[in-house]
């Protein structure tokens, strides 16, 4: 699996972008995708292949760093500058990392299908996540 690179700190939220507050569950980066947790309301980082069923649906990434029980930023929809090099018009899914981003050519067996969003440009990420609960 060959994830993005994303430099934390080049992670910044479009005009258009959707976000949601809270704290987080675990220690998150900024450019990580997030679920929240159903039982703690917290954000956790996604994972295509958990054992968890929640885990495998990303439902935003985070736009700020944090610590366990700390705040975080995470950005749910519109476009987002993700800090790392993309392929306009290229689909960017949940990874087998948690947290990670890969594109769709990277999703390998046993993987849950999550799409992120799709590559404006090569900096911006058109983010439209969708979850059709399958693996490959």
């Amino acid at each position: 699996m060959a994830d993005l690179t994303i430099t934390a700190t080049s992670v910044v939220a479009g005009s258009n972008s959707v976000t949601e507050s809270g704290l987080a569950g675990e220690a998150v980066t900024a450019g990580k995708a997030v679920y929240k947790a159903a039982a703690t309301k917290k954000w956790m980082l996604a994972d295509s292949n958990s054992a968890t069923a929640e885990a495998r649906l990303a439902t935003g990434i985070a736009l700020t760093g944090s610590s366990l029980n700390q705040p975080v930023v995470v950005h749910k929809s519109g476009d987002i500058t993700i800090g790392a090099t993309l392929t306009a018009g290229q689909a960017v899914m949940l990874s087998d990392t948690p947290g990670g981003l890969c594109p769709l050519a990277d999703v390998g067996s046993g993987e849950y299908v999550c799409q992120i969003g799709l590559a404006k440009s090569t900096t911006t990420l058109a983010v439209d996540i969708q979850y059709p609960g399958v693996s490959m």
